[in-house]
């Protein structure tokens, strides 16, 4: 039976058909919104028209244009919609395109700044401020920062989310959950017709178990010479080499694939990552041994060495979180994950008797004992420039014949 305005008034949550494709949308929240399922290039598709209202609003807009919609303004954008798409015409893209001019869509990251600003006023962690707003930035923008906030479905969300899921879960939990505040707010802004589809990405990532946060599988490190030879003897490719990269300086993922050639110093042999690109939001200087210092003479011959420009870069800008663990699959690491090298090299550090306090430096873990970090400052660079880096590379590439320095191969 089609709706009524006084059964609109008291929808309570869920999924409420007008008939002829035409539903509407209670969120637990009570927020509302109108939605057309119609079949759409052979699927059924739902396409967003806009939040539902019972009182109308005197806009001199044609009702295509209209973000607030009563019954009747939803039956006859619903009763346009089925036209359109049985002419094979995407409602949206069409509706989009008839906005008025000079209005442009907005952007996932100018609406992920937006919030920015607004909220972390409320904020009284600093290092959430910044985390908040960072954690998009390293994951979701290269996939969704010029994308419309219109556009944005629970399929480019689960695009974002994948390669973070298996190997950093915890920070993948958080993404989905500040993707979800962006749109909503978009949303609330009526720059966009609906709420976050994230009961939509919960369907699509299920099944896809998450191990628990801080449980990383990590290759027994007797195994590591071996599995670097295979590395070593594969064709050049970013991800390969990106991947020695991170198991020479002990890294993790986020930090190689957003490394630029100005964080790079090679006549020094030192990669300096700056606070911005630092989990512990300070200066971490990592020293480079020999092979990692190839490795980046290697990438600068191919990709040049332009101060702004990615080392490893992806396709369109940093490199995807998955093109190192797609890397370790191929090369029979299919049950560690690429995270998982931080822990080969501290367990070997522990087993061959380097001091934990070089080895946490290294892997730049913050000390948990806070007394203790007030007073020990140092970051044992010394030490390990000239003793525990050193070693864990000799150690590494031990079976490697194939890591040998450019001058040999050009000679």
């Amino acid at each position: 039976m089609p709706l009524t305005v006084k059964e609109i008034k008291n929808a309570k949550p869920g999924r409420h058909s007008d008939g002829k494709g035409l539903y509407l949308l209670v969120k637990p929240s009570g927020s509302m919104s109108w939605v057309l399922r119609v079949q759409y290039q052979g699927a059924r598709r739902d396409f967003g028209l806009g939040t539902a209202i019972v009182e109308p609003i005197n806009v001199n807009l044609p009702v295509e244009k209209l973000k607030m919609l009563t019954l009747a303004d939803a039956r006859e954008k619903a009763r346009m919609g089925r036209a359109l798409a049985k002419a094979g015409i995407n409602p949206t893209a069409h509706w989009r395109e008839r906005e008025q001019e000079g209005e442009k869509p907005t952007p996932f990251k100018e609406m992920a700044e937006l919030c920015h600003r607004e909220a972390k006023g409320g904020w009284r962690n600093g290092k959430h401020k910044e985390e908040w707003l960072g954690s998009l930035q390293r994951y979701a923008f290269d996939e969704l920062g010029a994308m419309s906030v219109e556009d944005i479905d629970a399929a480019a969300i689960q695009k974002v989310l994948l390669p973070m899921w298996l190997t950093v879960p915890e920070t993948g939990r958080r993404v989905k959950q500040r993707i979800g505040v962006v749109l909503d707010k978009a949303h609330a802004k009526g720059l966009r017709s609906t709420e976050a589809p994230m009961r939509a990405v919960n369907q699509l990532m299920r099944g896809i178990k998450q191990p628990k946060p801080g449980n990383f599988p990590s290759m027994p490190y007797k195994d590591l010479p071996a599995f670097m030879a295979k590395l070593g003897a594969g064709d050049f490719s970013t991800g390969r080499w990106a991947l020695q990269f991170l198991i020479l300086t002990g890294a993790r993922s986020g930090e190689i694939r957003h490394a630029q050639w100005k964080d790079m110093h090679l006549e020094a042999a030192e990669w300096r990552v700056p606070p911005e690109k630092a989990k512990a939001e300070k200066l971490h200087i990592v020293p480079l041994v020999p092979a990692a210092v190839e490795i980046l003479k290697r990438m600068q011959l191919v990709f040049g060495d332009d101060p702004e420009s990615f080392v490893f870069p992806g396709t369109k800008k940093a490199m995807s979180d998955a093109t190192m663990a797609k890397v370790l699959r191929k090369e029979g690491g299919a049950a560690y994950s690429v995270h998982g090298f931080r822990s080969t090299f501290r367990d070997w550090a522990a087993d061959n008797g380097f001091n934990d306090s070089w080895a946490e430096a290294a892997i730049a873990h913050a000390n948990p004992n806070k007394t203790e970090a007030a007073y020990r400052r140092t970051s044992f660079l010394e030490l390990r420039r000239d003793r525990l880096m050193p070693a864990w590379a000799a150690f590494a590439l031990a079976d490697n014949s194939k890591v040998v320095s450019l001058a040999e191969r050009r000679a």
